[in-house]
């Protein structure tokens, strides 16, 4: 589903990826792991359309992502791709539901079907007594939660994640990792995830491993 084919970026004088060429199938989890400086994260940005390369290609389901303008490039990541970080950035003025349904408001979903939606992920994440409490009021757990059913909010093709139980005690972090298999299981939901932890990485569909600016 993803297919990327020399990616290169640089920052000044130091480049971090150096012309990567990697294809991902769908439905699958995968982890990306490495030491940290390997350019895991700076090629994940690219590949969910945070950041440009300086050369390469990304075809994401059939779309050359890149080929688009600043406003498709925008649209077709609103719409297809999901996020999930290691510190959750949820808006702490707003209640769980109203965090989850953002991205489907970006896409101007209606804002009843969109609650309708943010409800049932929340329920089936197990957080259907959170509906109305702020990120302050849950738990590193819960906010992480939150920030999966957000992620999801839109049905993506795809959802990165960086590092998304680093900031969580080895519990939650347990959760975490089982929920991502249960969403590939029960909604076909294909993860992209960067990390460190290696119990993931090890339970992963596919694992690949970068080390200076390449895969290995």
């Amino acid at each position: 589903m993803i297919k990327a084919e020399n990616i290169v970026k640089s920052f000044g004088n130091l480049t971090v990826l150096k012309g990567v060429t990697v294809e991902l199938p769908e439905k699958k989890v995968i982890a990306i792991v490495g030491p940290s400086g390997a350019g895991k994260t700076t090629l994940l940005q690219i590949l969910g359309t945070l950041s440009h390369p300086d050369s390469g290609t990304l075809i994401i389901n059939g779309e050359d992502v890149f080929s688009l303008k600043d406003k498709g490039i925008a649209r077709f990541r609103n719409q297809h791709i999901g996020f999930v970080f290691q510190f959750h950035h949820l808006l702490p003025e707003f209640t769980a539901i109203e965090n989850v349904c953002m991205p489907a408001l970006i896409a101007k979903v209606s804002y009843a079907d969109a609650q309708k939606k943010a409800k049932e992920l929340l329920d089936f994440l197990g957080l259907n007594h959170r509906f109305d409490h702020k990120p302050a009021e849950l738990s590193g757990g819960e906010q992480q939660r939150v920030a999966v059913a957000r992620a999801l909010i839109n049905n993506p093709l795809v959802v990165f994640a960086d590092e998304p139980s680093g900031n969580l005690d080895s519990q939650n972090k347990e959760d975490l990792h089982n929920l991502f298999f249960t969403l590939r299981d029960k909604m076909g939901q294909t993860f992209v995830i960067v990390t460190h932890d290696r119990d993931l990485a090890q339970m992963a569909d596919l694992q690949l491993t970068m080390n200076d600016g390449r895969f290995v």
